[in-house]
Order: C-alpha cells, then structure tokens, then sequence
C-alpha cells in the first residue's frame, strides 16, 4: 500500500525524539514492500537548529544509517493534495501545523479513500491540552498515542475505539549490542536539558549518585544553558554536547551503563510511557538504571530488565551494585535484550499498524 507521514523532520533528530522511531518503522514498511513517501515543512525548528549548530555535517550519521529514506520539503503554499493522490494510509504527526492538519482533514472529508491518523508522541495534550484541541481532527479516522494513559486522554474526549495505542520501538537494525565487546568504563546520559523541569530529578538521580558512586558520567544533549553546565561541571560530570541518533549505539557500546530519568509528566500525569531512550539502551545491551516511572502497561520487567532506584541512596547503591558485579550486568543485558527482541522492535510496531489498517479498512491493503 502507499503510506504518506507527515512528520516536523525526518533528517534531524536535534530536541526530536520521534524521528528515532519514525526512521526505524518506515525503513521496516518499505522493507517490506510499501510504497513509503514522507513530506516535512520547510524550515522546521529542529533541523533548522542541527543546521546552525552543525552544518550539512549533522546529517551525515542520518543518511550513512538510514540511505533507503528522504523526504520532501514543502513550503507556506503547499498544497496536500496531490501529495495525497493514490495514498491509501496517510499518517500526520502531531508537530505540524493546524492549518496543515485541517487542510488534510478537508481532504479526506471531501471523499479522499485513503484512511487518515493522527500521531501523538507528546505530552501536550495534558501539559497544553489547548494546544492539541486547536487541531480540526474532525474528518480522521483516527489516533495513534504512544502510551495507554494518552490513550485515555483521547477516548475522554470522544474518539472512544478509534484511538489505538502505538508505542515507540527500538530499530534493531541499528540499535543492537556490539558485534564485538570492547572495554567499557563510566556511565552515558542521553538527554536534553528542556526547560529545567527535572532539573531536581536530575541531580538526585544521575549526577549525584554517579559522583558518590566514583564513576565518569558523560552527557549528550542540546539545550543546555550555561547555568545547567556549571550544575554538571559542579559534579563533575563531562558534558559532549548533541549526539545524532545514529550514533548512540557506539556511546552506548563503551559505557558501563545509563540512567533512565523520565521527565516530570510522564512519571505523575502521563505514568507508564517511557522515552525512546528505554527501547534504544536495552536494544544495545547497555545495563539500565531507571529513576521511578510506573510501567502499568507491563511493558518491562523492573528488576530484571533494569534496575529500579526509588531514591539518590538507591540509585547509588544501584551503581556500586553495576560497577562491582559482571554477573549482574550481564543478567540485565541478557533480559532485557529478551525483551525488546519479543516485544519492542520497529519490526512489531509496522506489524501492530499493519493491523490497525486491516480494522481501518485501509483500501488496496496488501500487508507485505
């Protein structure tokens, strides 16, 4: 079938986390036959940003990994409708403009037979619910949310069976353990900073510990003011600036391991969905700390997977545990390798959209 996604960027992962999925589910629909064609609008705020700090340089760890993917730009007079023609699945990310979502929605009310989605990877609709409301989704078929507990948000507000849960993965395809185990030493986080809402979180739960614990921490990341370097210089922790996506398996491959610390919404008013970086690490068989986040979709095994920290004292212990114990950090790998490989890959979720489709009704469906 062919499958349109309208994303904010395909190219820049740059303070962007649902390109890491989007690259990885796209590459397994065209693997497997679809006719994939992805449109993002000119001057997005994340590439324009990758650009500026990077140059066309920030791209090559994108187009090295994923060379079966492109996009096309479209600039303020596009008009979708003949990027719609002959699609049969049509897919909007929530980073888009309304204008444009409505616009794509008239489309399909005008009699388009494609099927059309709308994709939610964010907190907004609970952080800035106005925000998501300002979408006309009144002609789509339905919502794609990232967790339950969105779910949820969406069926209270009337679209009730038509949205379905679709969590991010991990592209195992990049994302794997090492083909051949080098030294490893310290600790990595991979995060950005946002606007300080977990700044707390932070200090208790991986600078901190990683200091009383004696061992390095790297951090990659974008949006770290100057009062947020000085907190990690404070703590001795090494800050390396962005690191594309892409890249992440080899800074995965030489730590000891990571920190999981979700931010604020998705722990008190969003619990149970994690980050990208959960699926990414434990795809790359890095041992896992996580700061407290409730998995009610039992999406994880806690404890075996990955260890859980319920405070700075137990996150230490946790890293002590890690640095002293091979046994231990060969027990996390291998479960929680299990796990993504049985549940979690980029593979699964093609499969769960594929079947989405077939309940849509999607027309010309051939799942390949």
């Amino acid at each position: 079938m062919r499958i349109v996604y309208f994303t904010h960027s395909l190219a820049s992962c740059w303070n962007h986390g649902n390109a890491h999925f989007l690259r990885g589910v796209l590459r397994e629909l065209i693997r497997r036959g679809h006719d994939v064609e992805v449109f993002e609008p000119q001057g997005a705020w994340s590439l324009a940003n990758l650009i500026a700090d990077h140059g066309e340089a920030g791209l090559e760890a994108y187009r090295a990994a994923y060379p079966e993917l492109g996009s096309t730009a479209f600039g303020a007079e596009f008009d979708p409708a003949e990027a719609l023609d002959g699609a049969d699945l049509v897919i909007v990310h929530e980073w888009n403009e309304p204008s444009l979502v409505a616009a794509i929605g008239r489309a399909r009310a005008r009699g388009g037979a494609f099927r059309l989605l709308f994709h939610d990877t964010h907190h907004r609709a609970v952080s800035d619910p106005e925000a998501i409301r300002a979408f006309d989704l009144s002609a789509y078929d339905g919502v794609l949310a990232f967790g339950e507990t969105l779910a949820e948000v969406y069926r209270r507000w009337g679209w009730g069976e038509r949205v379905f849960v679709w969590h991010e993965a991990a592209d195992v395809a990049l994302f794997h353990p090492p083909a051949e185990e080098g030294p490893r030493s310290g600790l990595v986080w991979i995060g950005n900073w946002g606007d300080g809402e977990r700044t707390a979180e932070l200090e208790d739960f991986l600078l901190g510990p990683a200091r009383a614990a004696g061992l390095p921490l790297e951090i990659f990341g974008v949006r770290y003011p100057q009062e947020a370097r000085q907190l990690l210089a404070r703590h001795g922790a090494t800050y390396r600036g962005w690191l594309p996506n892409a890249r992440a398996p080899e800074v995965f491959a030489r730590h000891l391991g990571t920190i999981h610390v979700p931010r604020r919404f998705y722990v008190e008013t969003l619990p149970g969905i994690p980050t990208i970086r959960v699926f990414e690490a434990l795809a790359c068989g890095i041992p896992l700390v996580c700061a407290p986040w409730h998995d009610c979709e039992d999406l994880f095994r806690p404890g075996q997977d990955y260890l859980v920290a319920r405070d700075d004292v137990e996150m230490t212990s946790h890293l002590l545990a890690l640095k002293r114990d091979a046994d231990l950090r060969r027990r996390l790998v291998r479960s929680g390798l299990e796990t993504i490989l049985s549940r979690h890959t980029c593979a699964h979720r093609a499969s769960e959209l594929l079947g989405i489709a077939v309940r849509l009704d999607v027309p010309s469906l051939e799942t390949a």
